[in-house]
């Protein structure tokens, strides 16, 4: 009864559609998604149609409904929205996506062609896995943890991505004839040059980004203090006390206040140097931690962690002189002491060197990461990268987008060599 309502509901919507001859949602979605033409066949009853026509778009379709910056995308840029509630599209797009991923047997097709390896089962491997499994290719992903999903399953909370989801993926790809070797980190035992040496023609790096970057103050190493990125993976299994403070603004700090809420703490706060306006998070991600009930300290630099909690100095936006831009200044002589029982520390990531340190001819920049040319070619023949091993921490959507670009890639580089 409950999904007869629900259904209800998201037809109801789907006719609220004007069906744009310029369509600003497709115009804004950074992969295209052909949203009138879905909506149409929506209301037709025609699912399966639609959940293809989406799948060959996205495969990651069903995720990107989930986590997706709706705000900023389909949902911001609706024609509805100018003088009333937008189109809710990512809701009729995840019913279709979860649908069609739960009812489709793919098949199996015979694995003639070439031999691929894939270096991580994140949302760029994933895509790539599928597009060219599709496509007769031998593939094995090769993933460091025990499950495939990179940041999809540990670093993204249960509460905005089920990890059912992700198991089903998982399910698809070995329904597909995709291999998996869980638990198999690329770099100190095996690393690239072994792999082409046993006849993987192509090989394609999406590690990601799984080092997070410190502070450097006194007091990390402490024993209450986290850093994000380690927390999320299996944040039920930490014992946070009480009060919890949590380092940083962008969407992961908020993914780890709202899930240390989730897990028993009575307050959580995020500490910040600077205010509200430049928070890398998402208007979206800071008002659902509001209404979670996380405080805000803003204009606060941390200086110090301790086992009762942080030192603080206030901070204050100037005019730097010379560029003419605003820069964040520590004001002198005012310190404050912030007290918890545990920090989190949540100001990005960068990649791990175990390929880069075993591999020859595979250049990195200054931040650690991958070069690459726009068409996911490495410094090194028959390797290929995208992704945040490549761009730094980046949405789930534009890693498939330039996934799709990579498979290509990989593809024509199969033919020709």
């Amino acid at each position: 009864m409950a999904n007869d309502k629900i259904e209800r509901l998201l037809l109801d919507e789907a006719n609220r559609c004007i069906m744009c001859k310029n369509p600003k949602c497709k115009e804004n979605c950074p992969i295209s998604t052909p949203i009138p033409q879905i909506i149409s066949l929506y209301r037709e009853g025609k699912l399966k149609e639609a959940g293809e026509i989406l799948f060959n778009n996205n495969p990651l379709s069903v995720v990107c409904s989930l986590v997706c910056i709706h705000e900023d995308q389909c949902k911001g840029n609706c024609i509805r929205g100018i003088k009333g509630e937008p189109i809710k599209f990512h809701d009729i797009e995840d019913e279709i996506s979860t649908k069609y991923l739960e009812e489709i047997k793919f098949e199996n097709i015979p694995k003639d062609k070439d031999r691929i390896a894939i270096v991580g089962g994140g949302p760029a491997g994933i895509t790539i896995a599928f597009i060219l499994a599709q496509k007769g290719y031998s593939i094995t992903i090769f993933d460091a943890h025990d499950k495939i999903g990179g940041v999809l399953r540990y670093g993204i909370p249960e509460y905005r991505l089920p990890k059912r989801i992700i198991d089903l993926y998982e399910e698809k790809l070995i329904e597909l004839g995709v291999r998996i070797r869980p638990n198999t980190t690329i770099g100190p035992v095996i690393n690239i040059d072994r792999l082409h040496e046993d006849g993987y023609k192509a090989v394609f790096i999406g590690t990601g980004v799984w080092n997070p970057k410190t502070l450097n103050i006194k007091g990390e190493t402490l024993g209450n203090v986290h850093y994000a990125i380690d927390y999320l993976k299996s944040s039920s299994v930490y014992r946070l006390g009480d009060r919890v403070a949590v380092i940083g603004a962008g969407n992961v700090a908020m993914d780890a206040a709202r899930s240390a809420k989730r897990n028993g703490a009575k307050n959580v706060t995020i500490l910040y140097r600077k205010g509200f306006d430049d928070m890398p998070a998402t208007n979206q991600e800071i008002n659902e931690a509001k209404e979670d009930g996380i405080e805000f300290n803003i204009f606060k630099a941390p200086i110090e962690i301790t086992e009762h909690g942080v030192k603080l100095a206030p901070t204050e936006n100037v005019i730097d002189e010379e560029t003419g831009k605003v820069k964040t200044k520590i004001i002198e002589g005012k310190e404050e002491f912030f007290e918890c029982d545990s920090t989190i520390i949540a100001v990005s990531q960068s990649p791990r060197t175990n390929i880069v340190s075993t591999t020859k001819q595979l250049d990195t920049n200054r931040h650690g990461l991958l070069i690459t040319d726009d068409r996911g070619n490495t410094t090194k023949k028959g390797t290929f990268a995208s992704g945040d091993v490549v761009t730094g921490a980046k949405t789930v959507v534009e890693a498939v987008v330039q996934a799709k670009i990579v498979a290509e890639t990989i593809e024509e580089y199969c033919k020709n060599n």
